[in-house]
């Protein structure tokens, strides 16, 4: 396995720091979804499978939200006005940790033990394990209700902080988000920020196959939300998203973000059966040089 890519020497704080233009900005964001994608193949090298394709896919919003929307202290994971960042997929936990390394929360080193006995980067995102991961994923459709409960509680608090929760497609299948849906717009909750990673896929098959739940926007703004769809993997697409999101105030607000399983990696882009994707030893050099091609473009 190559070395894995360095963090920035210095981590966004706060939101807008270091934001000189527009175009610096997303090409500062471009550039740690590359390192965010790099290190997520080194990672997948470990095992030579894993969910890679969701982690290539998901890495410009992660790169967005992490170098450019949280608040957060790299040296204070448990700082009690942090945004919180709520990871319901699990499975995804391989990009999580990527986007943790670049946001100096781990050490870009540790990356190497992912999956690996006694390491603190197992392969289904813990709690309990890892600094910076909120809650435990698993079993789907659990984030947004912790979402919601956790917002209550910081309004209670006076707490200024907002929550993000990133949730799959799949997870659009499950009552028990819908549920939560409805009480995060009964409350007003309008510090909760919902992500939606609409890939298309799921582990039975195409996401339309299996529960079709399209018009998705529409269900959103049904049960009280603020929803914006954007291309999932068109950082300028997202910046702009997120920051009209910021500033919306009285309701919660939701992102659909349409990405492509493997994006930046021609190779795996049209990968079958990419749910869970087996990559044979030769080609995960070839996967890093397409990466590299791919940001010179």
């Amino acid at each position: 396995m190559t070395s894995l890519s360095t963090t920035p020497a210095t981590a966004v704080r706060e939101v807008g720091e270091g934001q000189k233009d527009d175009a610096q900005r997303i090409e500062r964001i471009r550039q740690a979804a590359y390192r965010i994608r790099r290190n997520a193949l080194d990672m997948g090298e470990v095992q030579g499978q894993g969910y890679i394709g969701q982690a290539l896919g998901v890495a410009d919003v992660l790169a967005v939200v992490y170098t450019d929307q949280l608040r957060y202290r790299p040296e204070d994971p448990h700082w009690a006005d942090r945004d919180r960042f709520l990871l319901s997929i699990g499975h995804y936990a391989i990009a999580l940790y990527a986007a943790l390394a670049e946001a100096g929360i781990i050490p870009v080193e540790e990356l190497e033990s992912y999956g690996s006995d006694d390491s603190r980067l197992p392969m289904s995102g813990m709690a309990s394990y890892t600094p910076g991961m909120e809650i435990s994923g698993g079993s789907l459709g659990h984030g947004l209700g912790v979402a919601t409960g956790m917002a209550l509680g910081l309004r209670h608090l006076g707490n200024p902080a907002r929550v993000f929760n990133l949730l799959s497609d799949g997870e659009l299948d499950e009552g028990s988000t819908w549920e939560a849906a409805m009480a995060c717009a009964h409350h007003g909750l309008d510090n909760v920020t919902a992500i939606v990673d609409v890939n298309a896929l799921q582990a039975d098959g195409p996401t339309a196959g299996v529960l079709r739940t399209e018009p998705v926007v529409d269900k959103w703004r049904a049960f009280g939300w603020h929803a914006l769809r954007v291309d999932g993997n068109d950082v300028a697409a997202l910046v702009s998203a997120f920051d009209e999101l910021r500033e919306h105030r009285g309701s919660p607000a939701v992102l659909i973000c349409d990405t492509r399983i493997g994006s930046g990696v021609p190779l795996l882009e049209n990968r079958e059966k990419a749910h869970f994707m087996r990559v044979e030893e030769h080609e995960w050099e070839l996967a890093r040089t397409q990466l590299q091609e791919g940001l010179a473009r």
